[in-house]
């Protein structure tokens, strides 16, 4: 078949393009860089996943290591009641003096170091220098509790105390509260320093050993009655 050649405007014919045109069915081949960019492409994308799967877990690391870091510290243990409830204090025998008693009044004073606590509050008791029978003492500054001695008579217009069945009349001094018992067969008196305060607290369970072992005597003021 003749290939019709074109016209150029001065009249004259264009030789016709006679290169042969591929075949139908047939595929031209394909420019080798083409196929160039998806080759790179799955390349990049292996390499992504590579080293998505590497740093991974290296960011875990990281953030374990930095909460470990930023977390607080362990809480120190708690003290045990006793290391939190018992003050430091001197083991040493607490100087006092010890009168003759006669033999009631004696044995009433060893009735009632019988009963007396081993603590009172968080005071622990402590030695004696003398009359271990009729004598006691706690804490440091110590509390002293002494017992014996003669019935004391208290004006009718001075303050007293009751504190769990036991009457007290209180005595302020200058470092000290004395309480000394009105309303028992023996005297009990009780020295309090004045860095412990509320001194009726601290003759509560004085009182209970008193109740339990100090039979009730002699005469009552007014305002232990009723």
């Amino acid at each position: 078949m003749t290939t019709p050649s074109a016209v150029r405007d001065d009249g004259e014919r264009e030789p016709a393009d006679t290169s042969p045109e591929p075949a139908e069915g047939t595929r031209a081949d394909a420019d080798p860089a083409a196929d160039a960019p998806a080759g790179r492409d799955r390349t990049v994308r292996g390499a992504a996943l590579l080293a998505t799967v590497i740093a991974l877990p290296v960011t875990l690391l990281v953030a374990v290591l930095a909460f470990a870091k930023l977390a607080p510290e362990t809480p120190a243990a708690a003290p045990s009641p006793s290391a939190s409830t018992t003050r430091a204090q001197s083991s040493a025998p607490v100087e006092m003096a010890a009168p003759a008693l006669a033999e009631r009044p004696a044995t009433v004073c060893r009735a009632l170091l019988s009963q007396l606590p081993q603590t009172i509050r968080d005071l622990t008791q402590r030695p004696v220098t003398a009359g271990p029978e009729q004598n006691a003492a706690y804490g440091d500054p110590a509390l002293t509790v002494a017992c014996g001695g003669a019935e004391q008579t208290i004006p009718a217009t001075d303050e007293v105390w009751v504190v769990n069945r036991v009457c007290w009349h209180p005595v302020e001094q200058t470092d000290m509260t004395v309480l000394t018992t009105v309303d028992r067969e023996t005297p009990v008196t009780v020295r309090i320093p004045r860095s412990y305060t509320q001194p009726l607290q601290w003759a509560a369970p004085i009182s209970s050993a008193i109740v339990a072992s100090v039979p009730s005597g002699g005469t009552v003021p007014a305002g232990c009655q009723g």
